[in-house]
């Protein structure tokens, strides 16, 4: 949900995709807060660990074909239960996952099957800031949204 969804090669079979920049500085909101960010993609690619990379986001998780397996490792990995999980996704690989969670949500792009499905539905599109709405919606819902502003705009400030 990061992009847009959709891949592009070039000549030379080098991959790319679009990324959102408002919703990176959405994801450096997150981290100024205790929410720990995980990404789990069905498929592998150097572009995502790049942006993970620049985004500073250490749990990126590629080449995942059982998603609900993987997340119920990490539950087990870092002491969390489904209580703990929200979750944005926008397909059916995604849905076993979004099924079990607390709070479920898809972009506004999503096949209105899944939408019907999920607790949320964000008013932007995948990689035109739904990551962004998600984190935003989270943060406020657990009040801690105008901490981790301060932080974070007390981090851009001091560079």
């Amino acid at each position: 949900v990061l992009s847009d969804g959709k891949i592009i090669y070039d000549n030379n079979k080098l991959e790319s995709k679009n990324f959102n920049a408002k919703d990176g500085l959405g994801i450096k909101l997150l981290q100024f807060s205790d929410i720990k960010l995980v990404i789990i993609t069905g498929r592998s690619s150097n572009v995502v660990e790049q942006r993970c990379d620049d985004l500073q986001i250490k749990m990126l998780y590629q080449g995942v074909r059982n998603k609900l397996k993987k997340t119920n490792e990490l539950l087990r990995e870092l002491n969390l239960d489904w209580e703990n999980i929200a979750y944005l996704g926008d397909d059916w690989n995604d849905f076993p996952v979004m099924e079990k969670c607390n709070i479920s949500a898809t972009p506004a792009d999503a096949f209105d099957d899944i939408k019907s499905r999920v607790n949320i539905v964000t008013k932007r599109k995948g990689g035109e800031g739904a990551v962004r709405e998600f984190i935003e919606l989270i943060l406020k819902k657990q009040g801690k949204y105008e901490e981790s502003l301060q932080k974070l705009l007390n981090h851009l400030k001091s560079q």
